[in-house]
């Protein structure tokens, strides 16, 4: 297995460009190929996941030409996916095997979606459910409740509202969403039980109105998607840096220095841009501006007790920041790190616990209690996951050598991670 070994930095200082959002650029990428008319996408992420999107909308058939760097021209197909018939392997891209899943039930062709094991591991029953409400066709190949997927021509009805579970992944509902529109029908979506990872759900309602669908909602338990709306192109579209990456840079400033994040700022529609508003609960400095966040090191930083449902992938950076402070951290209400690339709960406990914490775990919580002296020298694994990488990197921060476990884990969204994070450590 590669390795990666970071040396002990005392400090970080300077300023880095954030990558473009994940989650942006899988959606945008969607509804530009959904849309009538040319899109030209600025600064879409160049990573693993949206690769993996680029393939399966070029295998349905879809025109999409990289014209510069970052920069891709889209043609739409005005909601009419031009191949009925496709083979599509995600690997483990749940913002493009999700939404793909109900825009292709929506799509009267034969589809076979699948990924890597991982994939086929991380639920996606509560979505089909939600399908099936609606008429579509779609049958598991092995595992009820998981993918591989087959889906299959059928006629669609929703004239009734369609329930789906609203606890488990915000990227249920988004997939309906972005989906609903290609029926033509007026659509009502009711979610069951608390929504969590509201912000994700915001990202999606604010990019179908940049492509001309105003959704109608009631709080966050109806939604209602107008008869006869179409996704029209915006003509050209510049995607945010990603605010999850941000924070690995912002607990960098925080915890070692001087750090200015570009590519996002007070602007965001992003809900992860929040994880500076809880890194300053623990005592940091950060302020915003327009295209930028600056953080930077004050004084002794201290345990924090929060509530992350609206922050589920940046609270992670919470856990090792944890590893700073005085006093026990608790981050609850993240149920939804069970289901992600690896179980985040377990995988975070584990490896923490390496570099000295006493860590407690639960269904959807985990609390941390750092060491007087964190242990040098730990290998940490990363299970396939990006962020758990990009994450246990800054322990180095804290003059403690630390050996990553296969690095390149971060092309899934930020392949460049590395080498960026070693341009502003000292």
């Amino acid at each position: 297995m590669e390795q990666l070994h970071l040396p002990s930095y005392t400090k970080a200082l300077g300023s880095i460009t954030l990558p473009g959002s994940k989650s942006i650029s899988n959606r945008t990428l969607l509804l530009a190929a959904l849309a009538e008319g040319v899109t030209v996408i600025r600064d879409l992420l160049d990573s693993d996941d949206t690769a993996r999107m680029v393939e399966a909308l070029q295998s349905l058939g879809v025109k999409l030409e990289n014209i510069e760097e970052n920069t891709w021209r889209v043609t739409g197909c005005g909601g009419a996916l031009p191949n009925k018939e496709a083979d599509l392997f995600l690997g483990n891209a749940g913002t493009a095997f999700r939404p793909l899943t109900a825009a292709l039930a929506f799509s009267n062709g034969h589809y076979h979606l699948h990924g890597v094991q991982r994939m086929h591991e991380r639920p996606i029953g509560d979505l089909i459910n939600a399908l099936r409400q609606a008429g579509a066709e779609v049958s598991y190949e092995s595992n009820v409740g998981y993918p591989p997927l087959q889906i299959s021509p059928a006629t669609l009805d929703v004239s009734q509202p369609i329930q789906i579970r609203g606890d488990v992944s915000s990227q249920f509902l988004t997939a309906l969403l972005m989906a609903l529109p290609l029926t033509g029908q007026a659509a009502t979506i009711e979610v069951v039980g608390e929504l969590i990872s509201k912000p994700y759900i915001e990202i999606t309602l604010n990019l179908m109105q940049r492509f001309g669908i105003q959704v109608q909602r009631e709080g966050w338990q109806s939604f209602h998607i107008p008869a006869s709306t179409r996704y029209q192109s915006p003509g050209e579209i510049y995607v945010e840096g990603d605010a999850s990456s941000a924070s690995y840079f912002i607990a960098a400033g925080i915890l070692a220095g001087d750090v200015t994040v570009l590519g996002v700022g007070k602007g965001s529609i992003q809900g992860d841009i929040l994880f500076a508003e809880a890194a300053k609960l623990m005592g940091g400095r950060v302020s915003y501006a327009e295209n930028h966040v600056r953080a930077e090191k004050t004084g002794d930083l201290k345990g924090i007790d929060l509530d992350c449902n609206h922050i589920p992938d940046a609270a992670m950076t919470l856990a090792i920041m944890a590893m700073f402070t005085k006093g026990t951290t608790t981050l609850r209400n993240i149920a939804s790190w069970r289901v992600k690339e690896t179980d985040r709960i377990a995988a975070m406990a584990t490896e923490l616990r390496k570099v000295g914490a006493s860590v407690i775990e639960g269904a959807d919580f985990i609390q941390i209690t750092p060491p007087e002296k964190l242990i040098e020298d730990a290998v940490i694994d990363t299970y396939d996951d990006h962020r758990m990488a990009m994450c246990f990197s800054l322990i180095s921060l804290a003059g403690v050598p630390i050996t990553i476990n296969d690095p390149k884990c971060v092309a899934k969204t930020f392949p460049e991670y590395f080498r960026v994070f070693s341009s502003i450590a000292q």
